[in-house]
């Protein structure tokens, strides 16, 4: 099966040209859109967010997902002003005609997780009963120090909330900062419920974030067993890497494209073939 190919273009500059100038030199037609003009999506105005969805309309640029920072606060914040940002993030999907919105769940700080666990499912039945109205998917990810940042609790998540609007996006990275093996304790069992993946590597001795097939994250063999198992969606490069670097710095382009180069030849090397064609069927 094939992949499609996106990424977090705020991380290649601010600059909403910039942006798409190193998204066309990498030749890749999708953004997952979080940042523009260091304004998060969800705080930009209407005509703001739809002067960028102008310029991506040019470029030919479509929109994977929104990723959002929905659920990247802590658990006892005021949760009635953080669903109204929800709303926000649903609108932003609609006006970037796009199923997909990256949310989190929730730091736990000051707490344990299995004592805020009813106040994250309660958050998120919400979320998804809206989110099912508007027609939205919304993807998880796997982030240090929130409730879902283990597999075992993932995948509570995901049985315990048993939703067709409810998928994981997939960051071997951040499991191996979190002290976890991603191909041998995440991925057998979130397989089955990954609709997308984060694409960044990680070295587990220090955490340095590195292009992917470099470091500990196994994303050669889960790439492989993604493929076998018909997976065709979108890989998301999130470089995360450092400019002062010593091997993978530069600038935000030379570091966007180098995240890209090293994602091609992973692909390349397992065979599995790159979609430019018509956007991967919603999982």
């Amino acid at each position: 099966m094939s992949f499609f190919l996106t990424g977090f273009a705020d991380e290649i500059s601010t600059d909403p040209d910039e942006q798409i100038e190193t998204l066309k030199k990498a030749g890749m037609n999708y953004v997952e859109l979080r940042g523009v003009n260091g304004k998060n999506i969800l705080d930009m105005s209407d005509d703001q967010a739809l002067a960028f969805k102008s310029k991506l309309d040019k470029a030919e640029i479509s929109v994977s997902s929104i990723g959002s920072p929905i659920g990247k606060v802590q658990i006892q914040s005021d949760l009635t002003t953080h669903m109204n940002l929800f709303r926000v993030a649903l609108e932003r999907a609609k006006m970037f005609c796009t199923p997909y919105i990256r949310v989190f769940s929730f730091y736990y700080e000051g707490t344990r997780p299995d004592l805020c666990r009813e106040e994250v499912i309660t958050f998120f039945r919400q979320m998804l009963y809206e989110a099912r109205v508007a027609g939205c998917v919304l993807l998880h990810e796997n982030e240090r120090h929130i409730y879902g940042e283990t597999p075992s609790r993932c995948l509570d998540l995901m049985e315990t909330l048993n939703s067709p609007m409810l998928k994981l996006a997939f960051d071997p990275a951040n499991f191996v900062q979190a002290g976890i093996d991603p191909l041998v304790d995440a991925w057998p069992i979130l397989k089955h419920h990954t609709a997308y993946f984060h694409i960044k590597d990680a070295i587990a001795k220090n955490g340095r974030v590195v292009p992917a097939g470099c470091g500990d994250g196994g994303l050669t063999k889960i790439l492989q067993q993604a493929t076998a198992n018909n997976f065709a969606g979108f890989l998301s490069i999130e470089p995360h890497l450092k400019p002062d670097d010593p091997d993978y710095g530069g600038s935000g382009p030379d570091r966007f494209l180098t995240a890209v180069q090293a994602l091609r030849l992973l692909l390349d090397q397992i065979g599995a073939t790159e979609s430019f064609n018509s956007p991967p069927p919603v999982i």
